[in-house]
């Protein structure tokens, strides 16, 4: 742990005006520079002597940073500077992917959400991020521009660890983009916190459902488990038995088992990790069986 000290060390203030021009100076300057976008963890983190750069690249201003743009064919694009309510509150997120606008709700407070960003929530690669559940479960990607140029990168091989992910020097975020989501789907996040807002998820659950005809079940199910590994994840066997057996309560109490197993949780001031296991099965029971009759009802 940190003392918090009384301000902020001191640091250079950039702002390029280029994506080319960033990608460079974070490059040349790595382990110095970092790309500044919403601040809520920077600026806590740099007074607290967690991070020490000498330099903060704002980039919130540079191109595709601050739009929210939907597509029939493409999907969802969610610029890196746009804040979460912004995301709470849009058409287009509302009409095609409420559950991302459901996690994005369930950060912290409203005057948090005016400046914290979903793509920043992601970048963090918190084991407890609130939003990065449902981005997972919606097969979201990360749009990456570094040095050489813009990638598409797979949030299902982003995180390596609390706090660690794949991009290097010089890569910055510069939107989430979904896919268009699946036929006939129902999707929900539920978040369990020692109070009702505002506070970590002790455990978030990521249920998404479908009809699908080709399965042996008839459907498919996708999951996504917060706080309670090293980095979010799919609990893969559970989503497995969804697949391969026709769903009933029996078979849904068997993948929450399946999700409790796949946990590697720890204990912390805030819960112990037998506690999070068996509140992870609990949790992925209530979801799934709130899925599986919104999409039946279909």
């Amino acid at each position: 742990m940190h003392a918090p000290t009384p301000g902020l060390p001191t640091f250079d203030y950039l702002k390029p005006t280029s994506l080319a021009e960033a990608s460079r100076f974070l490059a040349e300057h790595e382990g110095e520079a970092r790309p500044f976008m919403g601040g809520t963890d920077t600026f806590v983190r740099m007074r607290d002597g967690v991070w020490k750069e000498k330099f903060i690249v704002d980039v919130k201003d540079l191109e595709g940073m601050k739009g929210i743009s939907y597509n029939h064919d493409s999907g969802l694009s969610i610029g890196a500077a746009v804040n979460m309510n912004r995301v709470v509150s849009s058409p287009e997120v509302n009409a095609h992917y409420p559950v991302l606008a459901e996690a994005a709700h369930a950060v912290a407070s409203y005057q948090l959400r005016t400046r914290a960003t979903v793509v920043g929530n992601i970048c963090n690669a918190s084991p407890a991020g609130d939003t990065i559940g449902a981005a997972l479960v919606l097969h979201g990607a990360l749009r990456v521009h570094g040095v050489g140029g813009m990638r598409l990168q797979p949030l299902s091989s982003f995180f390596l660890g609390p706090g660690k992910t794949v991009l290097k020097a010089g890569d910055i975020a510069t939107a989430l983009v979904i896919p268009p989501p699946p036929r006939g789907y129902a999707a929900k996040y539920i978040k369990l916190g020692r109070n009702a807002l505002g506070d970590l998820a002790i455990v978030g659950v990521t249920v998404l459902g479908y009809p699908d005809e080709r399965t042996p079940s008839g459907f498919r199910f996708r999951l996504a488990l917060a706080s309670v590994a090293p980095v979010p994840f799919v609990p893969t066997q559970a989503e497995l038995i969804l697949f391969a057996y026709p769903i009933t309560e029996a078979v849904i109490d068997k993948a929450a088992h399946a999700a409790m197993e796949a946990c590697n949780p720890i204990d912390d001031v805030r819960a112990s990790a037998r506690y999070r296991r068996y509140m992870v099965r609990n949790l992925t029971k209530k979801g799934l069986t709130a899925v599986w009759h919104s999409i039946k009802q279909q």
